[in-house]
This record gives C-alpha cells, sequence and structure tokens, in this order.
C-alpha cells in the first residue's frame, strides 16, 4: 500500500518517542488527534494518488505525525481533520505528489487552521503532566510565548528544558528534539547546515533586540520557547521544499531564523514558526541559484594559481 521511504521511516523514528512524552503530558488527546489526523491524512492521498494508479507515500506519515504534534491539546478533532486535508491536498497532491511540493504540507495544513481558527489555535492549552489530568486551567496553562507577549515571567531554563509546560503537543520535548536531530543528522537524513544557520540567525538577532531594549524575551529563554527547535529540526529540514545547495542551505536557515525572530518580536502573533518556514520555502529555488551562481564566480586554481 505504501512506498517504501527509508528517509521518511528515519523522521517517524526521531518522531516516536516525542509522541509518547506527549501521551505522558497531555494523556488521550494525541492519541485522539493522531487516529483522526493519520486516518484523514492517509486517505486524501489515498484518493489522489488511486486516480494516477501509484502507491501512497510514506511521506504522509511523517506529515500526519509533524501535524498531530503541531497541534494544541485541546483542538477540536474536525478542526484538525480539516487541517490536514487541506495540507496533504493543497500542501502536496495538486502539485503532483510527493516530490514535486513547493511547500511544507505540515506547514501548509496548520497555517490555514492558525489563520481560520485563530482562537482555538492560539488558546487551546492546558496544565500538562500526569498524562493529562491536570486539568485545562487557563492561568495554569499559558505558554511560554504567551508570557513573552503579555509581559510576564518566563518559566526557568530548567523547567523549559524539562519539557513541562504547556504548549503544542511536541514543542516543548527539547532534550527529545535534539537527540531526533541528533539521529537525523548522523543518518544524513536531514541537512545540520540549516538547523545550525536557523538556530545562529536566530540567536544573532534576539540577542540584538534583547540587549538593545527592543525585547523583552531573553535570547535563550527565546529559542527553548515556543516551537522553534521542533520546527527547526523536523519542518525546516524537509528535503522537498528547503534548499538543496550547501550555500542554499545556509542562506535558507539564515533567512528562516530572521523571520521567526521578527514575527515574534513584532506582531500580533506570539508564533512565527510556520510562517517563517513558509517564506523559507517560497525563496529556496532561489536561494539555489544564487548559491550556484556564487560558486561560478569564485576562481578556479591549478597548480597554486588562478586559471
Amino acid at each position: 500500500m505504501f512506498q517504501k521511504q527509508v528517509m521518511m521511516r528515519r523522521v517517524l523514528y526521531a518522531l516516536l518517542p516525542i509522541y509518547l512524552f506527549s501521551i505522558y503530558l497531555y494523556g488521550w488527546r494525541p492519541l485522539a488527534v493522531g487516529a483522526v489526523v493519520f486516518f484523514f491524512g492517509i486517505l486524501t492521498e489515498f484518493l489522489f494518488m488511486k486516480q494516477r494508479k501509484q502507491k501512497v507515500s510514506e511521506a504522509v506519515l511523517v506529515t500526519s505525525m509533524l501535524f498531530t504534534l503541531s497541534m494544541p491539546p485541546l483542538v477540536p478533532l474536525w478542526i484538525a481533520a480539516v487541517g490536514i486535508v487541506f495540507g496533504v491536498l493543497f500542501g502536496k497532491s495538486i502539485y503532483g505528489g510527493f516530490g514535486r511540493n513547493i511547500f511544507n504540507p505540515a506547514i501548509t495544513g496548520r497555517i490555514f487552521i492558525y489563520i481560520t481558527f485563530p482562537t482555538v489555535m492560539t488558546g487551546g492549552w492546558m496544565a500538562p503532566g500526569r498524562f493529562g489530568t491536570l486539568g485545562s486551567d487557563a492561568v495554569s496553562s499559558a505558554t511560554p510565548l504567551a508570557l513573552i507577549h503579555e509581559g510576564g515571567t518566563l518559566p526557568s531554563l530548567g523547567k523549559l528544558i524539562s519539557g513541562i509546560h504547556p504548549g503544542a503537543f511536541g514543542e516543548s520535548a527539547v532534550i527529545l528534539i535534539i537527540l531526533g536531530a541528533v539521529y537525523l543528522v548522523y543518518t544524513k537524513t536531514a541537512s545540520w547546515r540549516i538547523m545550525v544557520s536557523i538556530l545562529v540567525a536566530f540567536l544573532v538577532l534576539q540577542s540584538t533586540f534583547y540587549f538593545t531594549g527592543l525585547s523583552a524575551a531573553p535570547p535563550l529563554e527565546s529559542l527553548l520557547s515556543g516551537s522553534l527547535l521542533f520546527v527547526t529540526v523536523f519542518m525546516a529540514t524537509d528535503p522537498v521544499s528547503s534548499a538543496k545547495k550547501k550555500t542554499g542551505q545556509i542562506f535558507y536557515g539564515i533567512l528562516i531564523g530572521t523571520v521567526f525572530s521578527l514575527i515574534r518580536n513584532f506582531s500580533l502573533f506570539p508564533e512565527g514558526a510556520s510562517f517563517a518556514v513558509l517564506m523559507g520555502n517560497t525563496f529556496a529555488p532561489l536561494l539555489d541559484e544564487w548559491a550556484v551562481k556564487l560558486k561560478k564566480k569564485k576562481p578556479s586554481r591549478v597548480g597554486g594559481l588562478n586559471a
């Protein structure tokens, strides 16, 4: 039924511990959302590929997992279903299927429901821990990014690293995300250039804003808050929609990290993850073209002399 794709399986292996951790944080909710998302995501691609007499790609499993982990705990199941159908259909299928899409499908679906249902997507939080038994009190479930936006006190670095704080299903598992990044880079599944350039660009710009008084969010705490790490490791590195050339990947990462910081500090949105990656996807082909032109301009050397 599925096209075998080793790279996609590796991404799933890296995401599985994060998904299990989300179950500890929020109990049955990630299971329910995941069941709905995987069903409608696979069904959407199946119906499209059936017309082309082709198999469903294992990439849709990665898309469904990423989309699930990017959802707030209290998202209604029907909204999650709408989002994944939109993402698979308009972010991937209409371009011809796997390998032809311009934008990351999971990001496409998330942005659609983020804009369409902003109240749910920015307020569907609950207190994490003990398999979701701590409730959904609005005060106790304020996310770190919401606290930054409202000028409140951020959780300690220790709490941010532990992952026991409100947020989307998969965004707070800092340690597991870092381990996943190491695994993906080691297996040559994801580009370390993209990851490093995003984080460096974000930290440099965020530090500039913080130390000049333009932002109240400390750089390191801001880095560990929200979905920055999760999106950097698992979504921005999508081999289809990201830059392909080595230099292009660095430009691509710098663009995403810069947009991340700008949106977080100067827009009405507390999080800029999806928009930043969408911007990167848009310009990825152009950045690769620039990278090729720069390489051609470099003088070649023969016997130590410029040719």
